[in-house]
């Protein structure tokens, strides 16, 4: 059943990729929509990074995916972020989530219960910190992103900003306490006014916008090996 399940999220453009067995790739993303977008459209963000790396990059990332999802066999075929990832001869795990947690789970709006079970207030504890844990723990070193923010338009998640920041805030200071993990906040990559980052939407980005994160993770890769 899982492996049906996925194969109708691949055709649709939502699952993520397999990982091949014969460990040659050594960067693998997980995440939700923010990556997972224009997949179809080989542009997503671990296409472009595969374009200006000149590396294989596994890409994971699942349309929708949340850190809290409760269905079995969805959420083991990667609509839960940490069923997205296996262990494997990782360098570098780009990685992000927890928007649909707050947008579902509180509707962004009093949010103090799910950004607690996400990372708590000091950065230490939490869903967020017990996964990165894990993984760095596996010896690959850890890049986690912010979301993409809309600076000066009209988007229907426009309330979800303040929420948002507090968990750009919290994962800034997760990374403070691990040297392998970088937090790689998103939220001043739009100038103010530009819709081109975005698809009509104005919620996933568009293939500019993942060529943007993608421009600013490979330059994160290449300025701290």
């Amino acid at each position: 059943m899982k492996k049906l399940l996925c194969l109708i999220f691949l055709l649709l453009g939502s699952c993520g990729e397999p990982i091949p067995s014969d460990g040659s790739a050594r960067i693998l993303v997980l995440g939700d929509s923010m990556l997972a977008a224009n997949r179809a459209g080989t542009a997503s963000v671990a296409d472009e990074m595969e374009k200006a790396l000149g590396a294989e990059v596994v890409d994971r990332s699942v349309v929708g995916a949340r850190y809290f999802h409760l269905l079995p066999i969805s959420g083991s075929a990667g609509m839960r972020i940490t069923a997205q990832f296996q262990p494997g001869p990782w360098d570098i795990v780009v990685m992000n989530g927890g928007g649909n947690d707050l947008l579902f789970g509180c509707g962004c709006m009093v949010c103090s219960g799910v950004l607690n079970r996400l990372v708590s207030t000091d950065g230490r504890a939490g869903a967020i910190p017990a996964f990165v844990d894990r993984i760095r723990k596996t010896g690959a070193r850890v890049i986690y992103l912010g979301y993409l923010r809309n600076p000066g338009t009209i988007t229907p998640i426009k309330h979800c900003g303040p929420a948002g920041n507090e968990l750009d805030r919290r994962l800034a200071l997760m990374s403070r306490f691990d040297a392998g993990v970088t937090f790689l906040p998103m939220a001043d990559l739009v100038p103010y006014g530009d819709m081109s980052f975005h698809q009509l939407d104005m919620i996933h980005p568009s293939f500019k916008g993942s060529a943007a994160i993608a421009a600013r993770v490979v330059e994160t890769i290449n300025t701290t090996k």
